[in-house]
């Protein structure tokens, strides 16, 4: 039998595997679930990110280009991460200076830790997706500690007047539901990171061992990008959270009326 490589995989492999979105497509309209637009948006969208994508990192990523491309790239990615947050959490008013910020400190801690202990080399290759993978699930976790505030000062508004009319700050009132987004938005990462090897195995982990690395030499990148990931997810949301509660008090220490969603 061959070897295999990842490279391998050619136009035809990848028409092939689209065999899987048709069983996507057949069971939203099988199941009456009305999605099939949007798989087939999503799909046509994703592929043809991907391979733009790929045109520009094999442009940059070449060990003859200079480095300051690939610094380039992950200020582009952090200035976009920023611009996403705040669109996604548009009920906190203000919010891209906060994520930007956010953002900037996770990977300024991040990256100095990776290759500043020597973790990893300092080359194109391994700053772009490391920085990539932080920024990434950052964002997730950001987005969703964004409207976890909104949504615990919205509904525990009374609670929260409750607290200023004792006296308390607009800080220690929004503190205990703060605290709860926070944790809402910490969870999957700490739960995935618990489930790590045993009920999944992760991405990077998976392309070195499809790339012909030793198992036991791709389980310790793995671990070692799943700790750096988790810090910088508790970076950000720790700064967003805290942000987006700031966001939505008046100078004064007055709770903004928030408005609740349509149809709820």
């Amino acid at each position: 039998m061959p070897d295999f490589a990842p490279g391998d995989v050619d136009f035809t492999g990848l028409a092939a595997s689209f065999v899987m979105i048709v069983v996507a497509i057949v069971l939203s309209r099988w199941n009456s679930l009305g999605i099939e637009k949007g798989i087939v948006v999503a799909v046509g969208r994703a592929l043809v990110q991907l391979l733009g994508i790929g045109a520009a990192l094999a442009f940059i990523l070449d060990p003859e280009r200079s480095l300051v491309l690939s610094w380039l790239w992950v200020g582009v990615m952090v200035l976009f991460a920023a611009v996403v947050l705040s669109r996604r959490a548009s009920e906190v008013p203000n919010l891209f200076p906060i994520g930007l910020a956010a953002f900037v400190v996770a990977e300024t801690i991040t990256l100095s830790v990776i290759f500043g202990l020597g973790i990893f080399p300092l080359e194109a290759r391994v700053l772009v997706p490391l920085a990539g993978m932080m920024v990434g699930n950052s964002m997730n976790a950001t987005v969703v500690v964004a409207r976890r505030v909104v949504e615990e000062l919205r509904d525990k508004r009374d609670e929260v007047e409750a607290r200023l009319a004792l006296g308390h700050s607009s800080r220690r009132a929004s503190l205990p539901y703060v605290r709860s987004a926070i944790r809402t938005a910490l969870t999957p990462q700490v739960e995935t990171t618990k489930g790590v090897g045993l009920v999944f195995l992760p991405g990077a982990m998976t392309g070195l061992i499809l790339a012909g690395v030793d198992p036991v030499d791709a389980v310790k990148v793995q671990a070692a990008i799943m700790f750096l990931i988790l810090g910088s997810v508790a970076t950000t949301t720790s700064v967003v959270g805290f942000g987006s509660a700031s966001r939505l008090f008046s100078p004064d220490h007055r709770l903004s009326y928030i408005e609740r969603p349509a149809g709820t």
